[in-house]
């Protein structure tokens, strides 16, 4: 985990269960007697996150019942290290473009409490976009973060960026599957990883839009490169979550159509898991 995340530490339940009571219900035994909640009940990540955000930003939080329930500390994680991208000039007002917020809105809602940054954040499903604007409500002393609606789903980019913008940076979670069968198969195995019963309910939630999309994906960061050299001149940086480390030579392949004058894979790490994430700018 990166050393300035806030979550490197092991949580003190003590404190998480003061400042979100319900999460006291979830909280169990965990390992060298340390306690812990058991990841596999969405119920139990949702009440974690809630505290979570409590506790260290003073953010109100909720999720819109069936959504993607983030990884905070993970969310958290991938803003540390795109932040490191900007090098020198991470000191100054960013502006920062989160691709499918979702109803969640937590890109924007750290981004904001951790390092002040100005967010713009898209999302194509109306029930979640109008979900995210009720979370801003929650959070009046937050900086205004601006919503904006996609109106095509072929679209990443277009429709999104517009003719005055600038973003230092872009961000996007993208929909990992090809299908909904290939999210429904991950899932049972990740139930079987967390010793728990065969299910086809996603532990973490999630709607189609953040789930799945026409080939995966590798063909959503394909496409969201493809557009990106449209606005090359309004973005330093544009960056994406990959969930797959055997596609990144693919996706580096088809980045490179593009002529960006830089691409780099940036690894990170939360306990056992492995993530990453592709970043790529025409500067």
């Amino acid at each position: 985990m990166h050393p300035d995340n806030p979550f490197n530490k092991n949580y003190n339940f003590n404190e998480l269960t003061e400042s979100h009571p319900k999460l006291s219900t979830f909280v169990i035994p965990g390992r060298s007697e340390r306690k812990s909640i058991d990841f596999s009940r969405p119920e139990a990540v949702i009440a974690l996150n809630t505290a979570l955000l409590k506790k260290t930003f003073d953010i109100n939080w909720k999720l819109k019942p069936g959504n993607l329930c983030p990884a905070v500390p993970g969310r958290l994680d991938y803003l540390f290290y795109a932040k490191d991208l900007l090098g020198d000039q991470k000191s100054r007002n960013v502006n920062l473009l989160d691709i499918g917020t979702g109803a969640s809105l937590i890109y924007p809602l750290l981004a904001t409490a951790a390092f002040n940054w100005n967010c713009t954040a898209s999302e194509v499903d109306e029930e979640s976009l109008n979900f995210a604007k009720n979370i801003l409500l929650l959070n009046p002393k937050l900086k205004t973060t601006t919503l904006r609606g996609q109106p095509f789903k072929s679209k990443i980019l277009e429709r999104i960026v517009e003719e005055n913008d600038y973003f230092d940076l872009v961000i996007c979670n993208p929909p990992f599957h090809k299908t909904q069968s290939d999210a429904e198969k991950q899932n049972i195995r990740k139930n079987k990883n967390l010793h728990n019963k065969k299910t086809l309910a996603h532990n973490f939630g999630g709607n189609s839009n953040e789930l799945w999309y026409k080939g995966g994906e590798v063909a959503f960061i394909k496409a969201m490169a493809l557009e990106s050299a449209r606005f090359k001149m309004q973005v330093e940086w544009f960056t994406c979550l990959v969930s797959n480390a055997e596609h990144i030579k693919n996706l580096k392949r088809c980045i490179m159509k593009s002529k960006p004058t830089e691409i780099r894979i940036v690894e990170m790490a939360q306990g056992n898991k492995q993530s990453r994430f592709i970043a790529w700018t025409f500067k």
